[in-house]
């Protein structure tokens, strides 16, 4: 027997529908010769600190840093029942081998070696490689299985990865959270992400706008421009000369230029496109990327790769030819793939680029939930786009000479739509229309250089600077994925903060951390993400940590390094970073401390009112004043004290309330609660019932 592991159920029933696998038993199916099971994603991790002493369980500074010499791991409390099934089979006395089938990539082997180290296996490893989960390719992939060891130096770069991120994030996590007394997550790739939220931010609070000036001159149908002039004045004058002067063509430049086709999707440009068109977050397109590769659609989405293997071209080919009977917007469209300029297999490294599959052909597109219709579409419309011939143009630069100054006049003239014919057929398919570009130059009319226009019509136009926009989820995707790159190796597996896997969960981290939050579009630092970046040393901060080491880690896949001289060098920027933060002042250690929202204004002494876990006080400790939300009062009329009802007694001394118990009738009323306040140790209340309001 044979024993398949893959890295989700989904992706099991798929492997074993493949390979004819139909008896299915309790977490796994049998058949044909094969056991085919699964683990649930990141079935066993590495153990938490406390694992390591109960001197760990508990944050101070004085137990850092932590820094395991023998590593444990533990599996997941909510998948032990799957991990007993996948060790049972692995120690079967009629498994003779077990198939990686875990996704082809650096995570999806560090899955599978975890769970078979763990279970203590020792059985021969073969590997499945594959990128797409249609029948044909998983056949083909067991046809050509590898042998396991030859994956040892991916699996060892994975194992740096984990432990040199578990070895910077547990350590500088409690180190900051324990000087500042607030939980403060950092992590190599979340808190760089959050630097350029930060910085983005800084540039738009801290930006002046400025006005500037234009002249225009309008000839014969052609708008030619002047430089920016800072004063208005200085702009009339000019204007002013000249409407009494010639202007002269003195140059005339036409260029043939060719626009390309954009490059099939990886996915951080699937997830900013979607973002872009769609609106949707980084995440939400992983999600359906992922349900339609499971759904056989979509080729695998984890990609960063945009090429397709140089083996693909009769399958991309099939392909366009396929979108273009399935894609309503191409119908009468004709046009001859070139399908070459998508293949190069030097740049497809684990997986190529996501494009649909051939499943499409027995799809019903209108049966398919509207978010993965829309994500499919966006592929095959891209692979058609990237398949089809360039945009060619012709541009015209006129500059004209009036008055002592120079005017500029740019035009654009299509000879060939190309590729942009099918982003203007997508384009009138959207319901609402994704943000606009920059319009581009209209035809000029007929010029010639020597051409005179005597006492041009001119006018000033009025502008401003403008600041730079707050950072959304596709600008944010596309800074992630260049920042570090010029210190980043060009061999690197990975490049930029994160993987194109994991950079959705990096910005819902730190979403969910409170570090950044949501506006529409726009994903804006908070007051403790800014209070963060201000913290930390630059070593945290700046991407260039990463790009050093996914330089490491791909020479250790390489086989090129050693993962043991890496990760004492990890441990010893660990200890470097304690030493460095031994204490903070009194000012400092005040910076994350929450500011508790203000109810109202005391009635005795007029001071700030907050709201404390049993009432709400007033902040200035000689006063007494304190409204308990427990007090007889409220309680004896079923009502809940709120701070909406606090706020609004400290406002006006009344609140009008609905539903009053009555404990002499048992019926409810509505009523006015009035604030009595003598001036005593207890607030007192009184009530009375509103008119035409009685006990119901």
């Amino acid at each position: 027997m044979i024993l398949v592991i893959a890295e989700k159920p989904s992706v099991a029933q798929t492997i074993a529908a493949a390979l004819g696998v139909k008896e299915k038993k309790d977490g796994y199916i049998k058949g044909n010769g094969y056991l085919v099971s699964w683990c649930v994603g990141h079935l066993i991790g590495l153990s938490e600190a406390a694992a390591y002493g109960e001197q760990y369980r508990k944050w101070s500074y004085d137990s850092l840093p932590i820094l395991p010499q023998e590593w444990k791991y533990t599996v997941a409390a909510d998948k032990r029942a799957q991990f007993a099934t996948l060790k049972d089979l692995m120690h079967r006395e009629d498994v003779s081998e077990v198939v990686n089938a875990c996704d082809a990539g650096r995570e999806g082997e560090l899955i599978f070696r975890f769970v078979y180290e763990v279970a203590g296996c020792k059985k021969p490893i073969r590997r499945l490689w594959i990128s797409s989960m249609e029948t044909g390719a998983i056949r083909n992939g067991f046809d050509n299985l590898k042998n396991g060891q030859d994956y040892d130096p991916l699996y060892s770069s994975a194992l740096c990865r984990a432990k040199a991120d578990w070895i910077i994030g547990i350590n500088a996590t409690r180190l900051f959270s324990v000087l500042y007394n607030h939980t403060l997550n950092v992590g190599r790739v979340q808190t760089p992400t959050l630097k350029m939220l930060v910085d983005r931010d800084a540039a738009i609070s801290t930006f002046k706008k400025e006005k500037y000036y234009h002249v225009r001159l309008s000839l014969s149908g052609a708008e030619a421009v002047s430089k920016r002039f800072p004063a208005a004045d200085e702009a009339q004058a000019l204007k002013k000369s000249c409407e009494t002067s010639q202007a002269v063509c003195t140059s005339l430049v036409k260029e043939k230029k060719t626009a390309a086709p954009p490059k099939l999707f990886d996915l951080t440009s699937l997830q900013r496109e979607a973002n872009r068109i769609y609106g949707y977050t980084a995440k939400q397109t992983l999600d359906l990327a992922q349900a339609l590769y499971e759904k056989k659609l979509l080729t695998y989405p984890r990609t960063d790769s945009a090429y397709l293997t140089d083996d693909m071209g009769e399958t991309a080919a099939g392909m366009v030819t396929l979108l273009s009977e399935k894609l309503p917007f191409l119908s009468g469209m004709n046009f001859s793939p070139e399908i070459g300029k998508l293949l190069n297999s030097k740049k497809v490294s684990d997986h190529h680029a996501i494009i649909p599959t051939r499943e499409l052909s027995k799809t019903d597109l209108s049966a398919l939930p509207e978010s993965e219709r829309n994500i499919l579409t966006l592929a095959g419309t891209r692979l058609c786009m990237a398949a089809a011939a360039p945009h060619t143009f012709e541009t015209v630069t006129a500059v004209f000479s009036c008055a002592g100054e120079e005017f500029t006049a740019k035009g654009k003239t299509v000879l060939s739509a190309g590729w942009k014919e099918i982003e203007r057929r997508f384009a009138a398919t959207l319901k609402g229309k994704p943000e606009e570009e920059a319009g581009e130059p209209s035809a000029l009319p007929e010029l010639f250089k020597g051409q005179t226009f005597e006492h041009p019509a001119a006018k000033v136009t009025e502008h401003d600077t403008t600041p730079p926009k707050p950072h959304n989820e596709a600008s944010l995707l596309s800074a992630m994925e260049r920042a570090g790159n010029e210190d980043t190796d060009p061999d690197a597996e990975r490049r930029g903060l994160g993987t194109p896997a994991t950079r959705a969960a990096v910005i819902e981290k730190l979403v969910g951390g409170g570090f950044v939050e949501r506006k529409g579009k726009q994903l804006l630092p908070t007051k403790n993400g800014t209070n963060l970046v201000c913290v930390l040393p630059d070593s945290l901060t700046s991407p260039q940590l990463t790009a050093a080491w996914e330089n490491n880690l791909t020479q250790i896949a390489k086989g090129n390094a050693d993962p043991d001289e890496f990760l004492s060098g990890i441990e010893a920027m660990a200890r470097e970073l304690v030493k460095a933060y031994p204490f903070l002042s009194d000012t400092d250690k005040e910076r994350f401390k929450e500011e508790k929202p203000v109810i109202g204004k005391c009635p005795r002494c007029g001071e700030n009112v907050y709201e404390g876990r049993k009432n709400y006080y007033c902040s200035n400790k000689e006063c007494s004043f304190a409204m308990w939300k427990n007090d007889r009062f409220f309680e004896e009329r079923k009502t809940a004290f709120t701070p909406k009802i606090a706020a609004t007694l400290l406002k006006s001394g009344k609140a009008k309330i609905k539903k009053l118990y009555s404990p002499k009738t048992g019926k409810t009323y509505e009523g006015t609660v009035l604030l009595a306040d003598t001036g005593g140790k207890y607030v007192n209340y009184k009530v009375t019932i509103s008119k035409g309001k009685e006990l119901e």
